[in-house]
């Protein structure tokens, strides 16, 4: 559990650094905590078969984690004959959150990879891989405008996530593995800088929450995730 100089409404340490890799166009290292993901993006000429000769892009997200990321060596996923359910849901949520902020109308037909990668697991994955990516995006696209591939930027505005839930009675944001494996709920917000929501995932694990309990998450969430829009352009500042 989270020290007592550490507020129950308080994120863990968030850190993103920016260029962290060489080749990539986008690419940072998120740190969450004890979560570290290194998030790239990678821009290619084609879009897929369904959108060939249509004028628009696309983005789409890989999502994995390395055998030693947790306490325990995991095998690779590919080794295995296809994807596991979870990093299935976790990539198409991560390419969902990008999306929703992106006008792929304005990268022709280019594809736009997100690859997330946990170095280190230790709760919210999913949530540090999407507000890390969107850095990496940024960089990305940045580098497309300032060449003159494209002629306009088409990020929208800003995306970030958190996650939140109750321990022992008490709402937490920004959950490690310790207190989410405990937690009777676990929730997950993922919103854009002019407060909307892209996708809201919430369960209970033992008895079910009410509206009060409901909307106390909601405003640690919100609360959040304004911390991590600003920690994003502190890191696009540099």
């Amino acid at each position: 559990m989270r020290g007592p100089e550490q507020g129950v409404e308080c994120l863990r340490d968030v850190k993103i650094t920016r260029n962290y890799t060489k080749y990539a166009e986008g690419s940072v290292l998120v740190e969450f905590g004890n979560t570290k993901v290194i998030c790239t993006a990678s821009v290619e000429d084609g879009v897929p078969s369904f959108l060939r000769g249509k004028g628009s892009g696309w983005l789409t997200a890989e999502y994995s984690m390395l055998p030693r990321a947790t306490q325990t060596r995991s095998s690779r996923e590919s080794s295995r004959v296809k994807v596991g359910g979870r990093t299935h849901e976790i990539q198409r949520l991560i390419g969902r959150s990008l999306r929703a902020v992106t006008d792929l109308t304005l990268l022709g037909e280019r594809t736009l990879y997100i690859d997330c990668d946990v170095i280190q697991a230790d709760g919210g994955t999913r949530t540090a891989a999407i507000t890390g990516a969107y850095v990496a995006l940024a960089d990305a696209v940045q580098k497309l405008v300032s060449t003159r591939v494209i002629m306009r930027n088409p990020i929208l505005e800003a995306v970030a996530a958190v996650s939140v839930g109750i321990v022992d009675g008490v709402v937490l944001l920004d959950l490690n593995y310790e207190e989410d494996s405990t937690a009777e709920v676990d929730m997950n917000f993922v919103m854009t800088s002019s407060n909307r929501f892209v996708e809201v995932q919430g369960t209970a694990e033992s008895k079910p929450f009410g509206i009060e309990e409901m909307d106390a998450m909601r405003s640690f969430a919100i609360s959040g995730i304004r911390r991590l829009f600003e920690i994003q352009q502190e890191a696009l500042a540099k």
